[in-house]
């Protein structure tokens, strides 16, 4: 059984899928070419928007609206691409940018307060990612069924915890200690750094099981797209866990 907590790639993704013909279908070298493509675009956005943060000398209202329009634009084309994974060509190169102007927003804000916080966020994102890929091609973590319904529930757990703390900040109940830069706060963080660096295992795994499968070609778009929803959440949790850690030395 595939399993993976990216909800991009679960169980069901590789299932129904056309037949296809020799030299035309899924290959893990396509995937990867794909995933480069994707996170240049989500690289260049994110840029765009970086440097409109400070050209208006660091006034957050001057992106607020991009912030807006990547947040929901992103939401709503992830959920048509899990849905319509045939348009995953056109839709992912879409979402990238999307999330782009989200992560370029973001990631100003922080080096605002905190100089040179994003370059220690995206070394740890892209470290992370070659170690893990190191050691699943080297077999040094293997992809159990143990593995995979623990990384899962994890992934489950924080998820619903996160959804319960947006819906108690709503009614104005803040959860106390884990946004903060304490012990407590810290250590949840590492654990959430954790999690979502061994999705990036779980989604290596199922890239590697479609391409065997001979899944249609564009499911190497599509796995580039899961790939990226993974590695922007690291990189999100990274910077948030790297500004737990100057807010207590500061």
């Amino acid at each position: 059984m595939m399993r993976t907590a990216n909800p991009a790639l679960n169980d069901e993704t590789f299932q129904g899928l056309p037949r296809t013909v020799a030299g035309n279908s899924m290959t893990i070298q396509g995937t990867v070419n794909k995933s480069i493509f994707l996170l240049l675009l989500l690289m260049l956005s994110a840029a765009w928007t970086w440097r409109q943060f400070y050209a208006s000398g660091g006034n957050t209202a001057a992106i607020s609206m991009w912030l807006v329009i990547g947040v929901l634009g992103g939401f709503i084309l992830a959920l048509v691409t899990v849905f319509k994974k045939a348009w995953s060509p056109v839709t992912s190169p879409f979402y990238a940018l999307l999330e782009g102007l989200v992560l370029g927003g973001v990631s100003s804000i922080f080096e605002a307060q905190y100089p040179g916080i994003v370059v220690q966020a995206v070394g740890l994102t892209f470290g992370t990612l070659f170690c893990l890929l190191v050691a699943y091609k080297t077999q040094l973590i293997r992809v159990t069924e143990r593995f995979k319904l623990g990384v899962v529930a994890a992934t489950g757990g924080i998820a619903l915890f996160y959804f319960i703390t947006m819906i108690l900040g709503f009614f104005g109940v803040p959860i106390p200690y884990i946004y903060q830069g304490g012990t407590i706060g810290i250590g949840f963080s590492l654990f959430v750094v954790v999690v979502a660096a061994l999705n990036l295992v779980l989604d290596f795994d199922f890239i590697e099981i479609g391409a065997a499968q001979g899944a249609p070609a564009y499911m190497e778009w599509y796995g580039a797209f899961g790939l990226m929803v993974t590695l922007v959440w690291l990189y999100l949790e990274i910077l948030r866990l790297l500004a737990k850690l100057r807010s207590r030395r500061d």
